[in-house]
C-alpha cells in the first residue's frame, strides 16, 4: 500500500473494509464478475448525478457534456467505473481511493481508452489537508464503509467549493435491505462479493440528511434505486428508498 499507518487510521478508512477491497482490486472491470452489481446500477446512479448537476447549474450547461467546466472528485473511485463516464461527460475528474491496487487498475484502464481522469492513491482527508476544493463531490457506495460517517461528511464539506454539490449513494438500513442486499445479493445471486456489506453500517435517508446538515450541506433531493431481476438493470424511484438510494446536497 502507498498509504501508511497515519492514513489507515483516517475516519475515511476501516481496516477490515480496506483489506476486503484490496483482495478484489483486479476484479473491477469484469462486468460479469464480482462487481457486476456495481456495473449494473452505474447507469442509474449516473443519471441521478447528471440530473442533479443540471438542476444545480440552473440551465448553464452543455446538453451533451453537462459536467464541462466542473472540477469533480470521485471519492472511493475503486477501478474507475464511475470516474470514467463522469470525465466523458466533460468533468475534470480526480478519482481517489486508499487501495493502491485499485488505483493502478483505474489508471491502466483509463490510459488504454484515452479517458482523461487523474487518479490518486490518497484519502479524502489527504486532499483536504492539501486545501483542494471541487465543484462536485461524489461519494458513491462509500459512506457505509467508512469508520466515522459524520467526520467523513465534514471532510467532504471541506472539499466542496462554496455552494458546491455533493452526491452520495448508499443503502437504507431496513429488513428488506438485509434480505436482498446482504443475504440474497452476496450469498445467493453473487451480485457483490461476500463480506462487502455490514448491515449495521447502513444509513437511513433521514439520518443521512441530518448528517449532511450537521456537516454544512443542505440536502436537496433523494431517490431510490430499484433492481429489476428479469433484466438485471436498475431504475430510479422518487418513492421507494427501502434499498439502495442516492442523495444530493449543496454546500451552505
Amino acid at each position: 500500500m502507498g498509504i501508511e499507518a497515519e492514513t489507515r487510521q483516517s475516519p475515511s478508512l476501516d481496516a477490515t473494509e480496506l483489506r476486503h477491497f484490496e483482495s478484489l482490486a483486479k476484479e473491477w472491470w469484469d462486468e460479469r464478475g464480482k462487481f457486476s452489481g456495481l456495473h449494473a446500477f452505474n447507469p442509474a446512479r449516473l443519471a441521478f448525478i447528471v440530473a442533479e448537476v443540471k438542476r444545480w447549474r440552473r440551465g448553464q450547461f452543455n446538453e451533451f457534456r453537462p459536467l464541462q467546466g466542473l472540477d469533480v472528485v470521485d471519492i472511493g473511485c475503486g477501478g474507475g467505473i464511475l470516474s470514467e463516464p463522469l470525465a466523458r461527460l466533460g468533468g475534470t475528474v480526480t478519482g481517489i481511493d486508499p487501495v493502491e491496487e485499485s488505483v493502478g487498475v483505474a489508471r491502466a484502464h483509463a490510459a488504454k481508452l484515452g479517458v482523461p481522469v487523474t487518479y490518486r492513491n490518497v484519502t479524502a482527508e489527504d486532499l483536504a489537508r492539501e486545501g483542494l476544493t471541487f465543484d462536485v463531490v461524489v461519494a458513491s457506495e462509500v459512506i457505509e464503509h467508512v469508520a466515522d460517517p459524520q467526520s467523513f461528511l465534514k471532510t467532504c464539506r471541506s472539499l466542496a467549493k462554496p455552494g458546491g454539490l455533493i452526491v452520495l449513494s448508499t443503502l437504507n438500513r431496513t429488513s428488506k435491505s438485509y434480505g436482498l442486499a446482504v443475504f440474497a445479493a452476496e450469498r445467493i445471486l453473487g451480485l457483490v462479493p461476500p463480506g462487502t456489506h455490514d448491515w449495521k453500517k447502513f444509513i437511513k435517508p433521514d439520518e443521512l440528511a441530518g448528517a449532511l446538515s450537521d456537516a454544512g450541506f443542505a440536502a436537496t433531493r433523494r431517490a431510490g434505486m430499484i433492481y429489476k431481476p428479469l433484466s438485471g438493470s436498475w431504475t430510479l424511484s422518487d418513492t421507494d428508498l427501502s434499498m439502495n438510494y442516492l442523495m444530493s446536497g449543496e454546500a451552505v
